[in-house]
């Protein structure tokens, strides 16, 4: 893949930190007192039971979740201190449902944060981060998000999150409602473009398999705190709970032989 056109210059990764972070929606805790590190350029997943926490974590980091205390951090700096418009703006975001706009045509969609952000040529970033996902803006570009399939739409979220050039980019189930083909052709698609790209990436995911392919490390999450972090091998082989133990067995009889531990 050759990105020496790239019209537009990368922003270098950053690193993520949560420091005690508690978020309590009425009576139910969502985190209880979570801390987590992610180095610059690591991809980091978070994986574990439905209401477990993961999304509300990953929201924390774009303020989409302002959390009931302790501190969250992109860079060295406090998101507190950037107002939040700004901040999602160097963030690049992938909810599972894509987010487009529906009433924008792909192109406008992929622009949006490039047009925000000021950029002279942001049609221009827009065309070339769809040819990076494998959308061609000539064919594409003009048509609304309900006339592609679900794998497109995906991809062109994908783009949308990738135009500005982010050093952070979250991800929360983005290939969850794909079929198994669509979802591991966009695994692939989005593992090169985090290698080519580098920045730093955290996302949620249910499917230990995906986990094991497109991240560094797990982070398992259980009733709003961590159990364990690491590999795939290092959880499957040491299992720190439990609930760890029986997550790895049932996510080993599930699927073909996990990345890294074939």
């Amino acid at each position: 893949m050759n990105l020496s056109a790239e019209p537009q210059p990368r922003r270098e990764p950053l690193a993520l930190a949560a420091r005690n972070i508690v978020q309590r929606f009425g009576d139910v805790v969502a985190l209880d007192g979570v801390s987590l590190d992610v180095e610059a350029g690591k991809s980091v997943a978070l994986v574990g039971e439905s209401g477990s926490g993961k999304s509300t974590l990953l929201r924390c980091f774009n303020r989409l979740v302002e959390p009931s205390g302790g501190v969250i951090s992109v860079g060295a700096r406090s998101v507190r201190d950037t107002p939040s418009v700004a901040l999602r703006r160097m963030i690049g975001y992938v909810p599972q449902d894509g987010g487009l706009m529906p009433h924008w045509r792909i192109l406008r969609n992929v622009a949006l944060v490039p047009t925000l952000l000021g950029v002279p040529n942001a049609n221009a970033v827009a065309t070339e981060t769809l040819a990076l996902v494998g959308l061609s803006a000539d064919r594409f570009g003009a048509r609304f998000p309900h006339e592609l399939s679900g794998g497109q739409r995906q991809r062109a979220a994908l783009a949308r999150a990738l135009a500005a050039r982010p050093g952070v980019v979250l991800m929360d189930e983005p290939f969850g409602a794909l079929d198994a083909i669509t979802r591991s052709d966009l695994q692939a698609a989005f593992d090169s473009l985090r290698h080519d790209l580098s920045f730093t990436m955290l996302m949620v995911t249910h499917d230990i398999a995906e986990a094991a392919r497109l991240a560094d490390e797990l982070v398992v999450m259980r009733a709003g705190r961590i159990e364990q972090r690491g590999t795939i091998a290092s959880l499957a082989t040491a299992p720190a709970t439990p609930y760890v133990a029986t997550l790895l067995e049932r996510a080993l009889a599930a699927s073909a032989p996990l990345r890294g531990l074939a």
